[in-house]
């Protein structure tokens, strides 16, 4: 089955549980899907067909724009105009939909780009270097000269975007149609109505300008390298769910410093918004740590033999005490946990970053916030049956009764976030999901690898996972113990049955000449009620045990943050420094 958007709803998530093919619902889609195209190539579609091939891929001579990146499960590209003097955060991304015929997905490989994200292997696929050559166009014959470029871009909405419509292997052909977010910038705040919300004597960060910013590289959806008078520093802008954005600001101004938590914002950026006089909070800069995350980092030290154990015990031990310092001190809750979000400073220490407080990918974090996340999906899904969104809402609204405020996009200042899985959980259910959590990071540090799960559907890494979690080759049987504690409750994963070879979904159980895309929805049907029975009956029995007073809220039995910290120093204190 090929990767695109539809596969989301129809296999990743649990959604899947209720996918009705088309045969069932006797429905003509709206949407032209993947599977509305010819499966025998008529000459019309046939790559044999001049007109189906792309005639060049080389990059223009001088290239005027750069792609550093790519989001949305390759509908979005990040890019940067290379012509500017000085290129302020407009973030004004590339988009292309993701329904296109075969013979245009296979040729600019809009399958490998939908896991692929990083700067060191997107801009080798042909989708990228399309995108450079259709925006060379355009930006020579729609622009009198480079000047009146750079006046329309600086002069745009934040967030705006350039939608390629009409998407031809012919880059001449396609459009490039301007989507100007004003809708965006009318619902960024103005840092008076932050002050109020959070009180006069709120410790905001200096405030600069959003064009005193020079933005160097795109790392991120939601992060950009930028230069402010010769110093770099990482700019942090959303330009979808400003509600988060002014949540992790105001969590990152008052946690308590940590020296493996990222310190405290260093400057405010805003912008005068188009319309109006109002000058709206855009984002704000910390500091920027070149050496990476922990995920690029683990698997290239120990393919070149510089894994040493005294590091991984010395970022397991900083780990845990970051997160048990957030917890009593700070009092706030980390869902984020993950390689990706975890930086090393230039001493080599970690240091934990993004306080959006969304949570991980589906399945990634323990099975009780699984068990919520899976009803809010099912709950808030648009594809889902009345009848079946409607009996998850009314559970969700028993566990997080303001449920409907919280998913609003606009900012209420909650006290708690906005990640509903979360926020239904005690403080000690908080602390039990996020041991588990550590327990796979703790396996990702000791076997050395970028992640839990071989070939996740989500992302693929520079250096994949050659076997997943659980199973062990390289931890210490020690911390194999503690991983396993940490770990308790956990279920087996949708990679047990369906998981991505390459760039297509694929039956575990199956050669891939003997299996069908239907064959695939259908094994992920089957897998995905049997996770939302199970996901009923947890959350069924965790309400009827609380009513009685009867409900452990570390119902998995795993260690505290403390019990964790406590074994690691111990084997700190005892192992030799080893390779």
């Amino acid at each position: 089955m090929e990767l695109s958007t539809r596969a989301i709803g129809e296999v990743v998530h649990p959604t899947a549980a209720f996918y009705r093919s088309p045969s069932e619902t006797q429905e003509t889609p709206d949407t032209p899907s993947i599977a509305n195209f010819a499966l025998e190539p008529t000459w019309e579609t046939s790559l044999l067909n001049p007109k189906n091939r792309i005639d060049s891929l080389d990059l223009p001579q001088t290239p005027l724009w750069r792609v550093d990146g790519c989001a949305g499960l390759g509908t979005q590209y990040y890019v940067l105009p290379l012509f500017l003097q000085q290129v302020p955060p407009m973030r004004m991304d590339v988009f292309v939909s993701d329904f296109q015929p075969p013979f245009i997905r296979e040729q600019l490989e809009l399958e490998r780009a939908f896991h692929t994200k990083d700067a060191a292997r997107l801009p080798r696929l042909a989708i990228a270097r399309h995108v450079i050559r259709i925006l060379q166009i355009w930006t020579t014959n729609d622009f009198q000269d480079l000047a009146s470029f750079e006046s329309f871009y600086r002069s745009v909405p934040f967030g705006s975007r350039l939608v390629l419509e009409n998407m031809s292997l012919d880059a001449r052909q396609v459009q490039v149609r301007v989507g100007l977010n004003h809708n965006l910038e009318h619902k960024l705040l103005p840092l008076s109505r932050l002050a109020h919300l959070w009180g006069s004597s709120f410790p905001f960060p200096k405030v600069i300008d959003f064009f005193d910013l020079d933005v160097v590289s795109v790392l991120h959806d939601s992060v950009c390298l930028v230069r402010i008078h010769e110093k770099l520093y990482i700019f942090k802008a959303l330009t979808s769910g400003a509600k988060y954005l002014y949540h992790e600001l105001k969590t990152l101004c008052t946690l308590e410093p940590h020296p493996n938590v990222i310190a405290r914002p260093i400057h405010i950026i805003t912008k005068r918004c188009n319309f109006g006089t109002k000058k709206a909070v855009a984002g704000f800069t910390t500091f920027f740590h070149s050496k990476g995350t922990l995920r690029d980092m683990l698997p290239l030290l120990r393919i070149n033999g510089h894994l040493r154990r005294d590091d991984q015990l010395k970022w397991s031990v900083q780990l845990t005490r970051a997160l048990d310092d957030l917890k009593n001190r700070s009092g706030t809750y980390y869902p984020d946990l993950r390689l990706d979000n975890i930086v090393l400073s230039e001493s080599s220490d970690i240091v934990m970053v993004d306080f959006e407080q969304r949570g991980v990918w589906c399945e990634f974090a323990a099975p009780e916030v699984n068990a919520i996340e899976y009803i809010r999906l099912i709950a808030t899904d648009e594809n889902v049956l009345d009848s079946v969104s409607e009996k998850y809402r009314k559970i969700l609204q028993g566990l997080v009764p303001d449920f409907e405020i919280l998913e609003d996009e606009r900012y209420t200042n909650p006290e708690s976030g906005f990640n509903l899985p979360w926020i239904a959980l005690s403080a000690v259910e908080q602390e039990a999901a996020e041991v588990y959590m550590l327990g796979r990071v703790l396996w990702c540090i000791f076997e050395g690898v970028s992640g839990p799960q071989k070939a996740a559907v989500w992302q693929s890494y520079r250096w994949e996972p050659e076997f997943e979690f659980p199973e062990y080759r390289r931890t210490p049987p020690a911390m194999r113990s503690l991983i396993d504690k940490c770990t308790r409750g956990r279920r087996e994963t949708l990679s047990s049955v369906v998981a991505r070879r390459h760039s297509r979904l694929l039956l575990t159980t199956k050669p891939a000449n003997e299996q069908s895309p239907g064959d695939v929805r259908n094994a992920a049907k089957v897998f995905w009620a049997a996770e939302v029975e199970a996901a009923d009956k947890f959350l069924e029995l965790r309400q009827s045990q609380r009513q009685k007073g009867e409900w452990n809220d570390n119902y998995y039995e795993r260690p505290t943050l403390k019990q964790v910290l406590e074994v690691l120093e111990a084997f700190q204190n005892e192992a030799p420094e080893a390779v």
